[in-house]
């Protein structure tokens, strides 16, 4: 059976999920509604994503704005370290983040919350990385902050990411404030 791990923010949940395996190799069930809902999950998700980077690909930190949308990541192949940022202005951790090393051998999931920004950073050669979320993506909601914001302080671990036009240009957190809805 999965299990939660213990997170740092209210409302993120770092997922261990129960994995099967032999000589063969390994069957792992990546999610099921009521043993995810169970672990703080309650959520419907309406798309899937998949994503593949090279090593030292940074992306984020990204959200969607009204109505917002929660994630549940996972990396199937190779390894990225994942962070989620309270991005909800009213919560006693606004501003803080957290994160957790997702790879392929420790199944983990981490599940990001509606009012938090999210992004990741490639360690391996090549990383897959595949998640659920809880409202359609929207050109017109896509937002985000600077990944290196002095004020948020995430330690990725890399000085020199390769980074989207985007993300070299998202504002700072204390001048994205009109953004945040949540």
């Amino acid at each position: 059976m999965a299990r939660a791990l213990g997170t740092k923010l209210d409302g993120v949940v770092l997922i261990e999920p129960e994995v099967h395996g032999d000589e063969r190799g390994f069957f792992v069930e990546t999610f099921s509604r009521d043993a995810w809902r169970e672990l703080g999950v309650d959520v419907e998700f309406v798309q899937h994503n998949h994503s593949r980077s090279t090593k030292h690909t940074l992306r984020g930190i990204h959200f969607q704005t009204d109505p917002g949308q929660a994630k549940l990541l996972r990396c199937p192949r190779g390894r990225i370290f994942d962070v989620a940022v309270d991005l909800r202005r009213e919560s006693p951790t606004f501003g803080q983040w957290e994160g957790h090393v997702l790879d392929d051998g420790n199944h983990h999931q981490l599940y990001v919350p509606v009012g938090f920004g999210h992004g990741f950073c490639v360690l391996s050669d090549l990383a897959d990385v595949t998640y659920l979320v809880s409202s359609l993506y929207n050109p017109g909601t896509e937002a985000g902050i600077r990944w290196d914001d002095p004020g948020i302080g995430v330690e990725w671990g890399v000085e020199s990411p390769l980074l989207s036009a985007r993300d070299k240009e998202a504002p700072l957190l204390s001048d994205a404030s009109d953004l945040l809805t949540f």
